[in-house]
């Protein structure tokens, strides 16, 4: 089992490696806006790709344009160092997404 991230390992987290990244309802959580379906599709697939590789799969929503992206490591039950990991995988793959903007991020 990972250990869960401290409070202040966590502020850490979001301010220095995920700073596109928000807390909520104890999971990380980001909104991507793509310029078109087909691009946020194929951002979830690349993302899907990832998340395969290092066996840790995200909640993720899709609505329009927008795709959503929760993280939380289930088995610990609650916020680790994979968690952040994964999001900064995540927001290397979104920086590739043309035109790509964030929803209250």
């Amino acid at each position: 089992m990972r250990d869960l991230l401290s409070a202040e390992e966590l502020d850490e987290a979001l301010r220095s490696t995920v700073p596109s990244w928000r807390v909520e309802d104890g999971m990380l959580v980001r909104s991507i806006t793509a310029p078109s379906f087909a691009e946020g599709i194929r951002l979830v697939d690349e993302v899907a790709a990832v998340a395969d590789q290092i066996d840790h799969h995200p909640d993720i929503d899709i609505r329009w344009t927008t795709v959503t992206i929760r993280l939380a490591t289930h088995s610990a039950g609650g916020l680790t160092e994979m968690d952040v990991q994964l999001a900064a995988a995540i927001d290397r793959l979104a920086a590739g997404v043309s035109e790509v903007g964030d929803e209250g991020g």
